[in-house]
């Protein structure tokens, strides 16, 4: 039975390592040198303070995540979130990535964002066909943004909208209040 919840300390290691291929042996992202367990837990607390990180277990392990992180830093975008999704490479095709998503996104709605936005490093076709089957659409692409592996690689970009524009938007809840709701799933806290 598979369980999806609210990331926690202890589930760091566990994102590590499910993160590290996709930046050793992959160009997905762009970052060079996987982080360690330490590093992934303050990721995790500080995306925690604003937005969602989740994880799913499936036979008593983590074997994906997904998270929401700020699209830009300046206030005019705080309506808007980048998300991610990881799934460790032996639950690849499994419906991990698709259950995550089916999670995060109605919380972000919660939280009151209007848009999600993907990037995703060019070619990556099971990464394009899982976002455009949540409902993201193609909205562009950087061409040759990021160096990595000794090539030059484009990341293209994909949208959801997750509601209807508002003439004067509230800010969003952060993850914090949303849990202090009183329909707030406790099944989430793990």
């Amino acid at each position: 039975m598979d369980a999806i919840r609210l990331a926690g300390p202890a589930d760091a290691a566990a994102c590590a390592s499910i993160y590290a291929p996709a930046v050793t042996d992959s160009p997905a992202s762009f970052e060079l040198a996987p982080p360690p367990p330490d590093e992934m837990a303050a990721r995790i607390a500080g995306v925690q303070t604003w937005a969602p990180w989740l994880v799913l277990e499936r036979d008593g392990g983590v074997v994906g995540y997904a998270y929401a992180a700020r699209h830009r830093e300046r206030p005019a975008y705080q309506w808007a979130v980048d998300v991610t999704v990881y799934v460790a490479p032996w639950h690849h095709g499994a419906g991990v990535g698709r259950a995550l998503y089916g999670a995060l996104l109605p919380l972000l709605v919660r939280q009151g964002f209007y848009t999600a936005h993907a990037g995703i490093t060019l070619p990556n076709a099971g990464s394009v066909a899982l976002h455009e089957r949540c409902g993201f659409t193609p909205v562009g692409v950087y061409p040759a943004v990021g160096y990595k592996h000794g090539a030059w690689h484009d990341v293209g970009w994909w949208r959801l909208a997750l509601r209807a524009p508002a003439a004067e938007p509230a800010p969003p809840v952060p993850l914090p209040a949303l849990r202090a709701a009183p329909d707030w799933d406790p099944r989430l806290d793990g």
